[in-house]
């Protein structure tokens, strides 16, 4: 029996990584469809709820960039989607025109309320020491 070298340990431990993750994620799109939302939705409008937590307050897109693993013009489309859905509201930083604020409406905050013990039960469930053998 070959003794694994260090490299492929890393390797190993990455293709792990890569595994739970996209198990994880496809679990929340799927507790979270019949909500009208996605993984990367509901990432959307979790960083902005608590970046945000009163309502009216705002976050610029440009803070949201290096917290979701979308491209940005990928998060653009996303904000689109749900500003189209009634769940945020973009608008443009004054003081710097190139700058866009974005700000959950009523109906994202409720909305994120309601789904985000759901989400959360996928983290639990999937990310748990005894939640490995999920899959």
């Amino acid at each position: 029996m070959a003794v694994k070298t260090a490299e492929a340990r890393l390797e190993e431990r990455w293709r792990d990584i890569l595994s739970v993750h996209a198990r994880t994620m496809c679990e929340i799109d799927r507790v979270l469809h019949p909500h009208g939302l996605g993984a990367s939705d509901f990432e959307v409008l979790d960083i902005l709820a608590s970046e945000s937590p009163r309502e009216g307050d705002q976050c610029r897109v440009q803070n949201l960039v290096g917290r979701v693993h979308l491209s940005q013009s990928a998060l653009s489309r996303l904000i689109g989607r749900l500003e189209k859905d009634g769940l945020v509201e973009r608008s443009v930083c004054a003081e710097d025109r190139r700058g866009v604020w974005v700000a959950l409406t009523r109906k994202g905050r409720d909305l994120h309320t309601e789904v985000q013990p759901l989400q959360r039960a996928v983290l639990a469930r999937m990310l748990e020491p005894t939640g490995e053998s999920v899959g």
